[in-house]
């Protein structure tokens, strides 16, 4: 089969490599979802000339040569499955992350934790989702911790009891956009996460309830990177909310969760971030860790939710991207009308 369009071709070999046990069949039809693919919009080859986000593999041999010279983002998608996440980058329904991770797309990983508050303690240890395979595997960060079998000669180690800590030590602004019940700062609680940062935002209109949180978050997010010089460096987390439940809202007809309205729930993400990526490119090299903290089960073996000991809960989806600054954007049109259906 002939394939002209070097953005179909990646998306095509995306599916060879990735195993057909790994992504479930989210519609039923899954010829249809293919076809989708192959008939993928021809202005994303446009949009990876105009932006400069093409599909490559990130190859960072030295974490130190990141911190001072990039503003890092690390954004946590809550409760976001990696089957589900790969199923729609396989098939072109998330665009805009197509644009950034890897030809292979998502990468699977273990997370170190089965719900959100235990998950992020880890994170900000250090200890991000570990890849799947056995054996020892280097961090890009860590903290001073004798005896860790994990710090490599390209390991960025920071001083302090967290990475915020460490970062701001470093010179770094840090910021916290909360999402999830564990970022509310509404009680002792849920300050606790957020309080290793020295900026946290929260209100109402970030957390699970608004069906248009990602947006209000990305609104906050890209006033405060305008907010500082662009020679201040920027540590920028997000607890991103909309994959929690409940998602149902964002699948027209829907009155309960599940996989279909969670994968909503994703798309809706990918074409709300846009701004953000453009915000950053705009401002300043930037490294990003994207990844989710844990998954969700929607019925499979008797399992409803997480905070369980079960593959799909544990397994996640993760990527690391650098997005190049640039003086040379189009408006943001392009992006922001692109979508998948």
């Amino acid at each position: 089969m002939a394939i002209s369009n070097p953005m179909k071709y990646r998306l095509v070999k995306g599916v060879k490599v990735s195993r057909e046990s790994d992504v479930p069949c989210l519609s039923g039809n899954c010829y249809r979802l293919r076809m989708q693919m192959m008939n993928f919009k021809s202005n994303m080859l446009h949009l990876n000339c105009e932006l400069g986000m093409a599909n490559n593999e990130l190859q960072i041999t030295n974490y130190n040569t990141i911190v001072g010279t990039h503003d890092i983002i690390f954004l946590t998608f809550d409760t976001l499955r990696y089957d589900v996440a790969q199923s729609l980058w396989q098939t072109g329904r998330t665009p805009n992350l197509v644009a950034l991770l890897p030809d292979t797309g998502w990468e699977k990983r273990h997370s170190p934790g089965s719900f959100t508050y235990a998950a992020h303690h880890a994170f900000f240890a250090g200890f991000l989702p570990t890849p799947i395979a056995p054996g020892n595997h280097s961090r890009p960060f860590a903290l001073q911790f004798e005896g860790s079998t994990t710090i490599a000669p390209e390991t960025c180690i920071l001083t302090g009891a967290s990475l915020p800590e460490g970062l701001a030590n470093r010179g770094y602004r840090t910021i916290c956009i909360g999402g999830v019940g564990f970022f509310n700062q509404c009680n002792p609680l849920g300050k606790v996460l957020p309080g290793l940062f020295q900026e946290q935002h929260w209100n109402p209109e970030l957390g699970v309830t608004d069906r248009n949180s990602t947006a209000h978050q990305v609104a906050l997010a890209c006033d405060r990177l305008k907010a500082f010089p662009k020679d201040q460096r920027v540590f920028l987390f997000i607890n991103l909310s909309a994959l929690h439940q409940p998602n149902y809202f964002y699948l027209p007809g829907a009155t309960t969760d599940s996989i279909e309205t969670h994968a909503a729930a994703l798309k809706y993400i990918d074409r709300t971030l846009v701004p953000l990526w453009q915000a950053c490119r705009n401002r300043a090299p930037t490294f990003g860790i994207l990844c989710s903290d844990h998954g969700t089960t929607y019925g499979e073996d008797g399992y409803t939710g997480h905070r369980i000991a079960h593959p799909i809960v544990w397994t996640v989806p993760y990527a690391e991207i650098l997005i190049e600054r640039s003086t040379n954007l189009s408006d943001g049109k392009i992006l922001g009308t692109l979508e998948a259906e």
